[in-house]
């Protein structure tokens, strides 16, 4: 099993679901910018992530400008063909997608901003 990997971004393009051959085999395109603290905005990154089978349905409920956080995993294959140069294909396939404001989790309530629980001076010792 691979390494999964995060990235956090805002949505740029997301594509069509897109069937290929006979077998049903289906695969979707999107492109985030990426964000975050280590992003420097006036050199931005784009980054292609693809979902396939039944992953495509994930982005089915964000739209361009949504920030997202999106787990994936690297994956590569070689190719050749006909006696030319082999190519090394590498594609980011996405797996998990999930708002930012989702993935940014609060204290229970009562608890402090570092998530300690509230001190009752009634403790006996």
């Amino acid at each position: 099993m691979s390494k999964s990997y995060e990235a956090q971004g805002t949505i740029h393009s997301i594509g069509q679901t897109t069937e290929y051959g006979s077998n049903g085999f289906t695969k979707r395109e999107f492109v985030i910018q990426l964000t975050g603290p280590d992003e420097n905005s006036q050199y931005p990154n784009y980054v292609a992530l693809e979902l396939i089978k039944d992953k495509c349905a994930l982005m089915d409920n964000y739209k361009v400008g949504d920030e997202i956080q999106v787990t994936f995993n690297l994956s590569g294959r070689l190719w050749s063909s006909g006696g030319k140069p082999e190519k090394c294909f590498t594609s980011l396939q996405a797996w998990k997608v999930g708002s930012v404001s989702d993935s940014q989790e609060q204290p229970p309530q009562g608890w402090d901003d570092n998530g300690a629980p509230p001190f009752d001076e009634d403790i006996p010792f």
